[in-house]
């Protein structure tokens, strides 16, 4: 798993359960331009393999405000360190309309291609951010009557938008993937 954010490995290691090995490296990558986090996933992917020459996974994520035109999307790490959940907060004032989701897209390369997972979930923007856990717009996302600030990280593995697109990951990778690999070598 390549990325500079170490939540976002824990994770991804909480959802594979022991079950894979998941290795955290941290690399510093390109920031890729587009409206599709799949895209953004997809050129990340394609770097971290031109420099680590390994398999390996990257993902990129949006979080999309309806009320906001999908505001912040793909650059939502940005708006975070920028404005943070305060000023999110600050610019949902007065705004009924609080639906939002993420979108994460999980991209594998290895020397031969990337290929691209999305999962979204659904949910809207609460008024006060709410719990103790979670990292970036967790304390302020709710999804059920809970934020995902306030689940633990063991049910945030299962149910979330990385979740998601990691089962999508895991079933192509378990099926399709592995059986290649070990039809061409045997």
């Amino acid at each position: 798993m390549v990325t500079g954010n170490a939540n976002k490995a824990a994770e991804v290691a909480a959802f594979f359960q022991g079950s894979v090995e998941i290795t955290h490296v941290s690399l510093d990558l390109p920031e890729y331009r587009s409206d599709d986090v799949g895209e953004i996933a997809r050129g990340k992917a394609q770097y971290a393999y031109s420099q680590l020459k390994t398999p390996l996974i990257v993902d990129d994520t949006g979080f999309f405000i309806d009320a906001l035109n999908g505001f912040p999307g793909p650059y939502a790490a940005y708006v975070l360190h920028s404005i943070g959940n305060t000023g999110i907060l600050k610019l949902m004032e007065g705004i009924p309309d609080r639906t939002a989701r993420f979108t994460t897209a999980i991209a594998f390369a290895d020397e031969r291609r990337v290929h691209v997972f999305k999962g979204t979930i659904d949910g809207h923007v609460t008024y006060t951010p709410r719990g103790m856990g979670g990292f970036g717009y967790d304390p302020i996302f709710d999804v059920g009557g809970r934020t995902l600030a306030e689940i633990s990280l063991g049910e945030k593995s299962r149910i979330s938008h990385r979740a998601r697109a990691l089962t999508a990951f895991h079933d192509w990778f378990v099926h399709e993937y592995r059986g290649r690999v070990t039809d061409a070598n045997g």
